[in-house]
């Protein structure tokens, strides 16, 4: 036993919050598919979204040529048919840098809200290549050309977490606004009106793990509250957070933690006061990361995650208690050919089934395609 489990072992009969307690429900995989249309390119890090009206919208990090590389642009696709079919690609956001990790939630007004960040963290490796003369020269004129459409200092101004708006359901969009903070998978709507966004300032204040707040339907952020950093830990190894509201007005919220205890593994913090105060972060006896969170219609909740050792691909968990506890792992996918995959989020359908999507490199491929899983609780 390890972490959380290993303290309800000494507890005896007491549970710990977020500790792995219930069997694996009983589920099936009805199909699995790659869903992207674009073989050149590198998907990453999607996140999946059904709307009220049943329509379905992915976003992730398109048009690049690696898991690092200065091409990245925020596209979508949607569906009318609950997976069978995707439309083409379409590119939301193109910058002067690359724009990474893509969320998308709807709002309780019907607003669609898009979030990624921009990054330099390809640069290490172009200055090297340039000085180390290791790449071909058309792939070498070709990063320079895009890396030089700004200056040193413009480029560092480019550096920020963005968001992106629509009112009419995609058709159009607002330009990209700051959000005080990042995570992969976005923010989530509230029941009392209020978007949460819970994540991390990346480029701006002091690089604090937190949750910030809207009251305006995404329009304009404002700082809520600090999520505690756990005795012996660092704020600077918590990333990847993502949220949901219980049915009895918890909020749970899951990071990805880097930190030596409980290293690779999920850790949970609650909320019981609207997200003004949190309790301290806690492991919950699962490695993997990150966790995308979903309340079913029937009041559980689901975690889904990517699990970067083998079995290589990716799992889910239920709570049947808020969040107290979790089930152990139902494995969607566990065929990958390497590290370089998850970032899974699920949704579900209106017959009751999910979907579950994720991007990853396959064997005898380069470049990591879109992958959709459907399948059922039993």
């Amino acid at each position: 036993m390890r972490g959380s489990l290993a303290v309800a072992a000494a507890l005896g009969s007491a549970t710990v919050p977020g500790s792995v307690k219930a069997a694996a429900p009983r589920f099936k995989v009805l199909d699995t598919k790659i869903i992207s249309q674009q073989p050149p390119y590198y998907h990453g890090w999607p996140t999946l979204a059904r709307r009220r009206n049943g329509e379905l919208w992915l976003v992730w990090s398109g048009g690049r040529e690696a898991h690092v590389c200065p091409f990245g642009q925020v596209c979508a696709m949607t569906s009318l048919d609950n997976g069978a079919t995707w439309t083409w690609p379409r590119v939301l956001l193109d910058g002067a840098l690359d724009d990474r990790d893509a969320g998308v939630t709807e709002t309780a007004q019907g607003s669609l809200l898009v979030t990624t960040f921009t990054s330099l963290a390809y640069v290490a490796g172009f200055e090297q290549a340039e000085k180390g003369g290791s790449w071909p020269a058309e792939k070498l004129a070709r990063w320079r050309a895009i890396h030089h459409r700004l200056g040193a200092e413009a480029r560092e101004r480019e550096l920020g977490q963005w968001m992106l708006r629509s009112t009419d359901g995609g058709v159009t969009w607002s330009a990209r606004y700051d959000c005080t903070v990042n995570s992969p998978h976005g923010p989530i709507q509230l029941r009392d009106g209020r978007v949460l966004y819970p994540g991390k300032e990346l480029w701006t204040g002091g690089r604090r793990v937190g949750v910030c707040v809207s009251g305006d339907d995404g329009q304009t952020w404002k700082w809520l509250a600090e999520i505690p950093i756990r005795k012996g830990d660092s704020a600077e190894e918590y990333h990847e957070l993502h949220a949901v509201e219980c049915t009895n007005g918890t909020v749970v919220v899951h990071i990805r933690n880097e930190n030596k205890a409980n290293f690779g593994e999920t850790l949970q913090t609650e909320s019981t006061d609207g997200g003004m105060t949190w309790s301290e972060p806690h492991s919950i006896g699962v490695w993997g990361l990150p966790s995308h969170l979903l309340r079913l219609r029937d009041g559980r909740l689901l975690m889904s995650y990517g699990h970067r050792r083998p079995p290589l691909g990716n799992q889910a968990r239920l709570s049947e208690d808020n969040g107290k506890t979790w089930s152990e792992a139902m494995i969607l996918s566990g065929d990958g050919a390497s590290g370089d995959l998850g970032y899974p989020s699920s949704a579900q359908l209106s017959d009751g089934s999910l979907m579950t999507i994720w991007y990853e490199v396959i064997r005898g491929q380069s470049q990591a395609v879109l992958r959709q899983a459907r399948w059922t609780l039993e």
